[in-house]
């Protein structure tokens, strides 16, 4: 794959999905450190779409339902117990409920949306592609929050030593 783009295979599967206007209303919403909830949504879906095809499970309904596994619509942050409790715990329901508004879900899809907080939902995953999602998901959450906050610190350092190299010079030539 070249750069690093999803394939054209990818971008068929999910194309409905992803032009659906209500779901393009995820991109009002940051999930992670400067990440749209739309943007995790497509990482999601594609790290689990490539990690569901080679283990030849059902890569189709992986990637529609990950497309939608955190359409939630609302800004999570400060509203913990507004859309019926913690939102870790609350959002997989929300989510299922307005994916099956707009779409025609296999149980597969609803499993893979509704366990993708698993194990903070307590019940089991039914299926081997809900597992899957489950990990990937938490991978996305840390390459979208964790590094970029580690670059964040390390940029902090290079001004601090920056400053200390241009006071020392400073002080050197008075």
């Amino acid at each position: 794959m070249k750069n690093d783009l999803p394939s054209l295979e990818f971008r068929d599967i999910i194309k409905d999905i992803a032009n659906n206007d209500t779901v393009k209303q995820m991109n009002n919403f940051e999930h992670h450190l400067g990440t749209t909830c739309y943007d995790h949504c497509v990482n999601v879906a594609y790290y689990s779409y490539i990690i569901t095809k080679k283990l030849k499970l059902n890569y189709i309904d992986t990637a529609r339902a990950c497309m939608v596994h955190d359409l939630f619509l609302y800004n999570w942050k400060g509203n913990r117990t507004k859309h019926g409790g913690l939102h870790g715990f609350s959002h997989p329901r929300t989510a299922l409920n307005n994916a099956k508004e707009l779409f025609d879900l296999s149980n597969k899809e609803q499993d893979i949306i509704l366990k993708h907080m698993w194990p903070m939902t307590v019940v089991l995953p039914k299926y081997r592609e809900s597992y899957i999602v489950s990990l990937v998901d938490k991978f996305c959450a840390i390459k979208e929050y964790i590094i970029p906050s580690i670059k964040w610190f390390k940029l902090r350092k290079l001004y601090r030593y920056s400053y200390l190299f241009f006071t020392f010079f400073v002080f050197k030539i008075m």
